[in-house]
């Protein structure tokens, strides 16, 4: 059977609408196409319309049945760009040698004409960069960018470039805190934003205030020496949890809590003090310092305290904040790191997180830039080897 061209076949019919369908017989006869082919397209236009002349191996549809073809279509391929954008956007900021790896790697997934229109680049400079090895320069800013990344999540992104620069260095890389700073603006990785720290404690009430024995000295030189200790309060879906931290001026270790429901002194300074003279014995002179919240001032507190003959009460001046400068420094960091950002939890879940915050990564893991960059178990070797 003869094969006719669609546009033979829209003429064919448009001029029998023009001529009137008494005149098909001889419309036929003039375009030398069988009998009755006209009467079928027109009845095929006529249902169709212009998707009636399709093709082989088309579907003939509807006007209707074209415009959902056409939306289903516009819809896939949105999918598909939707999934390239997502798979490696990240990677268009690292340069042609990792779009090209990019490509490389998804072109089983997606075709590589559609990868380089979603990500803008040229089928030429793919295939050009495909054909040219890799310099030695090029291999190693590959391998740092992989390993500030590897760095900045394993770290849950609570490292910012200097603490990666010197993590870096630890592991052998020589690279100065500026190209780190500059790879991860390129990586796109940010650190967790800090807020400002609220005070929460209470210090309007009759009981006896101390005098400001620290004085500010936030430095000594061994353990047990000096404490400063502070409370904050941390929101979660239902209601609040107080945090009671003391921590010891020497290495800036957490060496006691607690996490409490209630601010009373028997939940919130009472047990965090009982855990930190089992974690670390006082075999001398101790400062105590904290501020003047009604926990630390109270009878109980207070009576628990000059049970030991050799520790030193010291409190904050009123209304100065800095003189614990180190605990405010401490709830900055801690609700920097893993409360503001996130999603609010359940208590249950907010207790293990506190607790793998200050016990798996404060005091293990963590840089300090009070340390030198060290972590406080690298800085507590160190001094057990100089002592």
């Amino acid at each position: 059977m003869k094969k006719y061209e669609r546009t033979f076949k829209e003429y064919a019919v448009k001029l029998s609408y023009e001529r009137g369908k008494g005149q098909i017989i001889n419309i036929e006869r003039e375009l030398g196409i069988t009998p009755s082919c006209l009467n079928k397209w027109r009845q095929d236009f006529e249902k169709f319309g212009k998707g009636s002349f399709c093709g082989t191996g088309y579907l003939k549809l509807t006007p209707e049945q074209a415009v959902i073809a056409n939306l289903e279509k516009k819809i896939r391929n949105s999918h598909i760009t939707l999934e390239i954008l997502k798979k490696g956007t990240k990677y268009v900021s690292q340069g042609k040698v990792m779009i090209k790896q990019f490509i490389e790697n998804n072109k089983s997934e997606f075709s590589i004409l559609k990868m380089c229109q979603v990500l803008e680049v040229s089928r030429t400079t793919y295939y050009t960069r495909k054909k040219q090895e890799l310099s030695d320069t090029e291999i190693r800013i590959i391998l740092l960018k992989e390993e500030i990344t590897s760095i900045f999540y394993e770290f849950e992104g609570r490292y910012g470039y200097i603490e990666i620069n010197k993590e870096l260095q630890r592991r052998g890389f020589k690279i100065s805190c500026g190209h780190v700073s500059a790879y991860m603006r390129i990586l796109g990785l940010r650190t967790k934003v800090k807020r400002k720290f609220k005070a929460t404690t209470d210090s309007i009430h009759n009981h006896y205030v101390c005098p400001n024995v620290l004085n500010r000295k936030f430095t000594v030189s061994e353990p047990a020496t000096a404490w400063v200790s502070d409370i904050t309060y941390i929101q979660t879906m239902r209601g609040f949890l107080y945090l009671t931290i003391i921590m010891d001026l020497f290495d800036r270790k957490i060496i006691g809590w607690s996490l409490s429901d209630t601010m009373s002194t028997k939940a919130t300074t009472l047990p965090a003090w009982e855990m930190a003279v089992n974690n670390r014995k006082i075999s001398k002179d101790l400062i105590f310092h904290s501020d003047r919240g009604v926990q630390y001032a109270n009878k109980l507190f207070s009576k628990t305290l000059d049970s030991y003959k050799c520790v030193r009460r010291s409190m904050s001046r009123k209304q100065n904040h800095n003189d614990n400068a180190v605990s405010e420094s401490f709830f900055h960091s801690f609700k920097g790191e893993l409360i503001h950002g996130n999603k609010l939890l359940p208590r249950k879940q907010m207790r293990i997180e506190v607790y793998e915050y200050i016990e798996n990564w404060y005091n293990k893991k963590r840089r300090h830039s009070y340390l030198g960059y060290k972590t406080i178990e690298e800085f507590e070797n160190i001094k057990k080897i100089l002592l």
